[in-house]
C-alpha cells in the first residue's frame, strides 16, 4: 500500500515495483472511476467527498481482499479515520515522501483539471497545505522512501525491496 502526497510517484513508482515483483498494481482512484463509471472529478462534482471516500473505503478493502499487489493509494485515503487501520495484517504501508515543491514539478501547473484537491491556488501552496494536514497520517506508516531525486525505477525498486523483506505488500 502506497501513500503520499498527489504527485509524490505512487501510481508510476506502484507500476515500476508491482512489474518488478511479478504481481498486479492497483491505481485505487482508477478502480474507483471503472467502478464509477465517472472520473474522480466527475464523482467528486456530482457526487461530494463523502460518496467518494465512502467508494473509495469499499473498494480498498476489496482490493486489500485480492492476492498480493501493489495498491496505490490517493492522497486523501491515508487521512481518513479507520484507513490505515483497516491495512494493519493485511500488507505494509509505505510512505513515498517527496518536499511539496518536488510534488509540485512532476504534476505540473494543469494539475488542477485532473485532480480537484489542487483547485483554488497555486499548485504549490496547495500542496504545502496537504501536506500540513496529512503528515501525520503519512508518518504512520510502516516505511518511508524519499522519493526527491530518485527516478520511478529507482522508487520501485525499493518498494519491491521492502515487499521482499516483509512478504509483501
Amino acid at each position: 500500500m502506497l501513500i503520499g502526497l498527489p504527485g509524490v510517484g505512487k501510481s508510476t513508482a506502484g507500476r515500476s515495483a508491482a512489474a518488478q515483483l511479478g504481481v498486479a498494481f492497483v491505481d485505487l482512484d482508477e478502480r474507483i472511476a471503472f467502478e464509477a463509471g465517472k472520473t474522480v472529478p466527475e464523482i467528486l462534482e456530482e457526487l461530494g467527498e463523502s460518496a467518494f471516500r465512502s467508494l473509495e473505503r469499499d473498494l480498498m478493502g476489496n482490493a486489500l481482499s485480492e492476492p498480493p499487489q501493489v495498491i496505490a493509494s490517493g492522497g486523501g485515503w491515508a487521512a481518513q479515520p479507520g484507513n490505515l487501520e483497516a491495512v494493519v495484517g493485511r500488507g505494509i504501508v509505505v510512505y513515498l515522501e517527496a518536499t511539496p515543491e518536488a510534488a509540485a514539478k512532476r504534476v505540473g501547473d494543469g494539475a488542477a483539471a485532473d485532480r480537484p484537491i489542487l483547485a483554488g491556488g497555486p499548485v504549490l501552496e496547495r500542496l504545502k497545505e496537504l501536506l500540513a494536514r496529512r503528515e501525520k497520517y503519512y508518518r504512520r506508516a510502516d516505511h518511508t522512501i524519499k522519493t526527491d531525486g530518485l527516478t520511478d525505477t529507482q522508487v520501485g525498486s525499493s518498494i519491491a525491496a521492502l515487499a521482499r523483506r516483509h512478504g509483501g505488500l
